[in-house]
């Protein structure tokens, strides 16, 4: 890329992903490692339930550490395991060194502003948060998951640590969530990402072919055969446009969340901020845009 981002105007960020999960988290992951606005703090691993394997955290941070290879120089970030499971209440933190890298970030003297973002469950940031409430007032953090608003419904990030849902939307810790309405409007076809990201690099290569992987995987459930949702990636075009002045978002009292996933409205003081929509457009062509330059300056090394 020909252009630099201003310091002043740069940020730091910490990412948390559910990596080996499905096949869209890698997209985020390399749409934030092409972003020169941000200043690359670590990447950690979250786990994604039981439901398939006993070991997700795990497999989450040999995805990334496989993606980050790929990605040669680009890709030198450090990676912190997160917890293994959920809380087991909302009182106990599970301490892992993705908690404690949250932690030594957000207390650190760096004045770029800080961004966690976190594309699973909120474990690491809960017990982040009750290992050391300090943090609250020094970060960001931008979720990806939860059920539509008024009602809430099951949703697949929120489902594999409610408590930890509870524990930072009680916390003042700010909050930017994108719930499962509004992150699921980031359809692509699998035609257009043969097109826009397959022919681009090692990395183009394996974004595209994990994904029909997963897809022929699950050739008898979602998806549907031939589109997909890229639904983490607000996480990285969030923090480049917050769509301020666009209506994209509401402040709203925090819920409370029931274990059946539905939001309770019990309060008015701890507010958050509930994106009711975000730009595909802008979203998908600036990582398409990026990762075609990436891909191009590679090349002629």
């Amino acid at each position: 890329m020909n252009f630099k981002v201003p310091e002043p105007k740069r940020v730091r960020l910490l990412m948390n992903t559910d990596a080996k999960n499905e096949a869209d988290d890698q997209y985020a992951i390399v749409h934030a490692l092409l972003t020169p606005m941000f200043i690359h703090k670590g990447i950690i691993a979250a786990h994604f339930g039981t439901g398939r394997t006993t070991e997700s955290m795990e497999e989450s941070y040999a995805e990334v550490k496989h993606v980050l290879r790929l990605m040669g120089d680009a890709g030198e970030v450090p990676v912190y395991k997160g917890a293994p499971n959920a809380l087991k209440e909302e009182l106990t933190p599970v301490v892992s060194e993705g908690a404690e890298a949250i932690i030594r970030e957000a207390l650190s003297d760096d004045l770029h502003r800080l961004f966690v973002v976190f594309l699973g469950p909120l474990t690491d940031l809960a017990s982040a948060y009750l290992m050391e409430p300090r943090i609250a007032d020094r970060l960001t953090a931008i979720w990806i998951g939860g059920g539509p608003y008024p009602h809430g419904r099951h949703e697949f990030n929120l489902s594999n640590d409610v408590h930890a849902a509870n524990v930072v939307m009680a916390s003042p810790i700010p909050l930017w969530q994108v719930p499962q309405n509004v992150y699921s409007s980031m359809r692509v076809s699998l035609a257009e990402l043969e097109d826009r990201v397959s022919p681009h690099g090692e990395i183009g290569k394996y974004l595209f072919e994990q994904l029909i992987q997963f897809n022929d995987d699950n050739a008898h459930g979602w998806p549907r055969g031939e589109c997909w949702g890229l639904g983490d990636s607000p996480a990285v075009s969030l923090i480049l446009d917050d769509l301020e002045f666009s209506d994209g978002f509401v402040t709203m009292p925090a819920p409370r969340i029931t274990p059946e996933m539905h939001y309770v409205h019990h309060q008015a003081e701890r507010l958050i901020r509930v994106y009711r929509n975000v730009d595909v457009r802008f979203t998908l062509e600036d990582m398409y845009a990026k990762l075609a330059l990436f891909a191009r300056k590679q090349a002629a090394k």
